[in-house]
């Protein structure tokens, strides 16, 4: 299709001003020293090229998404109808905290009902994604250790399944990375955890259920041998939605943890946000957490930033209307739905991994929480159709492909969360597709490689988009 710039017409436009009534001001000097360009274009052309940029893409609302380790999940409607509401659109950040008693009031009681389904004690709703939220976690981490005087902490220790942001945000934060590997059942190595804590760790960064869609068995054995060397424990939230209302993160021994409201606690995430990752923490901590933060003096609530704050990562107090949507799903929920989410999140998956298990190789055999990984390494090397191309082809299905690639720890990796919101009939569906597909990589391995080829685009020439993208347009 056309670009929108390739649409536009010189002169065209679809905006029609009345005369200007007041004095027109002077801005000589402050023109701009390039023409600049944006489109010229009609209404009706605008309105035809984005219901055609709709048609050709493909999100939760038009199927079947699996997208492992990012739970892209449908979101009830009537979280953004809460979130369109005047009172919380039509506020300024700097107005007086006591013309905007009610916004504070999301922010307070979504911080007390986060704490109380992670097991925290305090949260601030400042960072704006999940990524965010680690590296404010480090932060305080950071700051704790330095409080009492012990500089010697640099190291954070991180699992070879780690979601790639978790190096990422404690090299950010100044840390160290020391990487330990994974036993053979896809949880942590105890023995290796052991030989890398000392009085250098400042702490480890944790995914439960990890990468693999395991919950480790060892998990209180894991924060304990992280506590006793001195260090901190980070709970990445970012597969959550496995065990919220279920287990809590801060029963397990973490001391501090991010959220991702825009997977776990519905809001829309994917194409660059919003996103909100808020970053809790247990009572120690509370002092070095971002601020301003709520506080309920008679009633009335009011903003302080704490003394010994590491101060704002974000400004003002986050993306907020991410929080009124995430508020309103846990409301809607209530105390049984959550964890009933959480359960049928956990149920979809192994219905799925069992319906699939006869044919495609599990990377782990044993129960899985919401997500679980095929290894096709087997089928690659028998029929010559990688991962890639079993991925590319459920395109022709109408379906999104599941992660591929990832963890690095499985070869040929595929790794699918159906998450609680897709039908048995949904989940029937996918698993004939997935096993039509197998049967064509049997078949005639070679022609997955030509997939997809209903789709608007078909298989693109991906290292030289890599190596040599064009990501501006030349006028």
């Amino acid at each position: 299709m056309k670009l929108i710039f390739e649409r536009s017409m010189p002169g065209r436009g679809c905006s029609i001003l009345p005369p200007c009534d007041v004095p027109a001001a002077d801005l000589t000097g402050f023109e701009r020293e390039k023409e600049l360009h944006l489109p010229e274009i009609s209404e009706n052309d605008i309105s035809r090229h984005y219901t055609e940029l709709a048609k050709q893409t493909h999100g939760v609302n038009d199927g079947f998404y699996p997208l492992g380790s990012c739970t892209m999940k449908y979101n009830p409607k009537v979280n953004e109808a809460a979130a369109a509401f005047p009172g919380f659109t039509g506020i300024h950040p700097l107005q007086p905290a006591s013309t905007v008693q009610g916004c504070l009031e999301v922010l307070k009681q979504a911080e007390e009902l986060l704490c109380e389904i992670t097991g925290m004690d305090g949260m601030t709703f400042q960072p704006a994604a999940g990524a965010h939220g680690e590296f404010t976690g480090l932060l305080l981490i950071k700051a704790w250790h330095q409080s009492r005087g012990d500089s010697k902490r640099t190291k954070i220790i991180v699992p070879d399944s780690a979601h790639g942001t978790n190096p990422a945000s404690a090299a950010m934060a100044g840390f160290t990375i020391v990487n330990i590997p994974s036993s053979p059942d896809g949880c942590v190595d105890l023995e290796a955890l052991r030989k890398a804590v000392g009085e250098d760790t400042a702490g480890l960064m944790l995914t439960n259920p990890n990468t693999v869609g395991l919950f480790d068995k060892n998990i209180t054995e894991i924060t304990r041998i992280v506590h006793e060397a001195g260090g901190l424990c980070y709970y990445d939230g970012a597969n959550l939605n496995a065990v919220m209302g279920i287990a809590r993160p801060g029963d397990m021994g973490f001391d501090v943890m991010h959220l991702n409201l825009h997977k776990t606690f519905s809001t829309p995430h994917g194409g660059g946000g919003p996103g909100s990752g808020p970053c809790g923490c247990r009572e120690f901590l509370i002092p070095f957490l971002p601020g301003p933060r709520i506080t309920d003096e008679n009633g009335q609530l009011s903003l302080h930033s704490p003394e010994t704050s590491i101060g704002c990562v974000k400004e003002f107090y986050g993306n907020f209307l991410v929080v009124v949507k995430a508020l309103t799903y846990i409301l809607m929920l209530g105390k049984e739905g959550i964890p009933e989410a959480a359960s049928n999140a956990v149920l979809n998956a192994n219905y799925m991994m069992h319906g699939l298990s006869d044919l495609y190789d599990m990377a782990f055999e044993e129960t899985c929480m919401h997500e679980f990984v095929m290894c096709l390494e087997k089928l690659k090397h028998e029929t010559g159709a990688s991962a890639l191309d079993v991925a590319k082809t459920l395109l022709d299905y109408g379906i999104h492909p599941p992660t591929m690639y990832f963890p690095l720890i499985v070869h040929e990796a595929l790794m699918i969360e159906p998450t609680e919101t897709e039908s048995r009939e949904t989940l029937d569906e996918a698993i004939a597709v997935f096993r039509e597909v197998y049967a064509r990589a049997r078949k005639d391995g070679e022609a997955l490689h030509q997939s997809p080829s209903t789709t608007p685009i078909g298989r693109p020439d991906e290292v030289t988009a890599a190596r040599k993208p064009v990501i501006r347009y030349q006028f």
